[in-house]
């Protein structure tokens, strides 16, 4: 038995859906697209991605020892379209790859077991890598054969969709290579007109300051206010460019339970999740992804979520959180959300009340930035405005 075939047994045992070889190496080609997206500004405030640019380039500029890169994919296909819960706004969509434990413990450690295994058996060295390091995997899977990028540039794989989480590891073994994956898009484009930001400017070209996996995971601070009413429901991460790829009939539901939905996680309510307070957000997202951007970032997305639901019921907990939450970041969200949800006497009312007791500029700003609109329509309706009122019985009251 050839050593390649011996590793791909081995990685098959472990669970891995799919294994193939190419040289540590890329083309030139994917260094200067990544120069071009850092110096157009397309990644945003990442600014790991400029930093770490030198050893991204190719494998051997990270470690020049490497010869052969094994790139492994495990399925995580969620069996059913995703999109579906976009039907019910008063529920929160999480990114399909979220709803259960993080991956990147799954796929570690059976990775260092291989690459234990892979030593012990032919010797050489290896490094893991797990969406851990500077490694342009993306390019590097579709040079193994394991997939192409798509138009929205991700990896989409003719057996498996768009549902792979991609692993590598590097070893100084000289593997033979597997022939790259050619392009199959052909003159599709559905995923272009399916973001729902218009994040991706052109095909294979995206933009990631209106990504909202960008704005919902990495984005620190607010969500721009032109982008929040068409983030929808989506409270963590977005599924849509990849869930519109007809490749996905070919793909089949994940048989690892490690990346099976949880219950809680499939169409968790908005207002369940808005009263979550630090412990109870690390004690409901323990082992999951969602944990590592923490509550606030998390709840501003939830406030986000309710002020695109149109549900006015949930008011309230916009108002309480837009006054209380300790987290500025919060606030800020809960001010916006409840502008969308009351009457614009009743915005002027909270305002008038609470604006000035808020101490940090930025929620201040929130404030004022939804009163000249909600002054304007509470004069063409009521005609002379009054002083400052208690809340209206659309907020709710408690």
């Amino acid at each position: 038995m050839s050593i390649k075939q011996a590793i791909t047994d081995e990685a098959r045992r472990l669970g891995f859906d799919d294994v193939r070889f190419t040289r540590a190496m890329l083309p030139a080609e994917v260094r200067a697209n990544l120069d071009a997206y850092l110096a157009e500004g397309r990644h945003a405030d990442m600014a790991w991605m400029a930093e770490t640019a030198e050893r991204r380039a190719h494998p051997q500029a990270l470690w020049p020892e490497a010869v052969t890169g094994i790139v492994l994919g495990a399925n995580y296909g969620p069996g059913l379209d995703p999109r579906t819960l976009q039907d019910h706004p008063d529920r929160g969509h999480i990114s399909v790859y979220a709803r259960n434990r993080d991956y990147h413990d799954w796929i570690k450690g059976r990775m260092k077991t291989l690459g234990q295994w892979l030593i012990a058996r032919f010797g050489g060295d290896i490094k893991v890598f797990v969406d851990t390091a500077p490694v342009m995997e993306k390019p590097l899977a579709a040079q193994a054969g394991l997939g192409w990028q798509g138009k929205h540039t991700n990896l989409v794989s003719r057996g498996f969709g768009s549902w792979l989480f991609l692993g590598e590891i590097l070893t100084t073994l000289d593997v033979e290579p597997d022939p790259p994956e050619s392009d199959h898009c052909g003159s599709c484009s559905r995923c272009l007109p399916a973001c729902p930001t218009g994040a991706i400017t052109a095909e294979r070209q995206i933009d990631a300051r209106r990504c909202i996996s960008y704005l919902t995971i990495e984005n620190k601070g607010p969500i721009p206010r032109e982008l929040r009413s068409l983030v929808g429901n989506r409270i963590y991460g977005c599924d849509d460019c990849l869930a519109v790829c007809p490749w996905n009939r070919f793909a089949r539901p994940t048989p690892h339970a490690a990346f099976q939905p949880r219950a809680e996680f499939m169409a968790p309510r908005l207002a369940d999740l808005a009263q979550l307070d630090d412990a109870g957000f690390r004690s409901l997202f323990t082992v999951s992804p969602v944990k590592r951007i923490g509550r606030d970032r998390f709840i501003r997305n939830v406030f986000v979520a309710i002020g695109n639901s149109g549900d006015r019921t949930l008011a309230p907990l916009a108002r309480k959180a837009a006054c209380t939450d300790p987290s500025p970041l919060v606030r800020g969200a809960a001010v916006w959300c409840l502008a969308r949800l009351v009457d614009p006497e009743g915005y002027i009312s909270c305002y008038e009340n609470f604006r000035d007791h808020e101490g940090d500029p930025s929620v201040r700003d929130e404030w004022d930035a939804a009163y000249p609109s909600a002054r304007a329509a509470a004069t063409t309706t009521c005609g002379t405005l009054g002083g400052p009122r208690g809340p209206s019985e659309d907020e709710g009251r408690g």
